[in-house]
């Protein structure tokens, strides 16, 4: 492994880039310690999951810089990040990461509103008369 593995993870409109560095267990997102930016247990959880999968949970130090969208979206952005920094650490975590659906971004991202609707899929009331 080189000294720094930087990666970027994406979950609907939020951007998460990594830094992850060999220490021990430290996670740091927006300059924040990990439990003062995410108050939710689930989205800790959330991201861990790579990590605690691959047992790597005490092996790195990562520093998170993530924008856009909202906690659970960013939670999943990072989750992603994560799981592309293991691969390019271990090549042979692919098989448990990719069984565990963490290798595959979520790509769903918010419906364009068109022209003649007053949002993206709903219709103004239809009128026979």
């Amino acid at each position: 492994m080189s000294e720094r593995l930087f990666t970027t993870g994406k979950r609907k409109s939020s951007i998460a880039r990594i830094i992850m560095t060999k220490g021990k267990g430290d996670i740091e997102v927006n300059g924040r310690k990990l439990t003062d930016y995410f108050t939710r247990d689930t989205s800790i959880l959330i991201l861990k999951q790579p990590l605690v999968l691959t047992n790597h949970e005490n092996s790195f130090d990562i520093k998170v810089n993530v924008q856009g969208g909202g906690l659970t979206g960013q939670a999943d952005a990072i989750k992603h990040a994560i799981t592309k920094a293991l691969l390019a650490y271990d090549k042979e975590l692919r098989a448990t990461l990719k069984d565990a659906g963490f290798i595959t971004r979520d790509a769903r991202i918010k419906e364009r509103k068109k022209p003649g609707q007053p949002k993206a899929r709903k219709k103004f009331q239809f009128s026979k008369r």
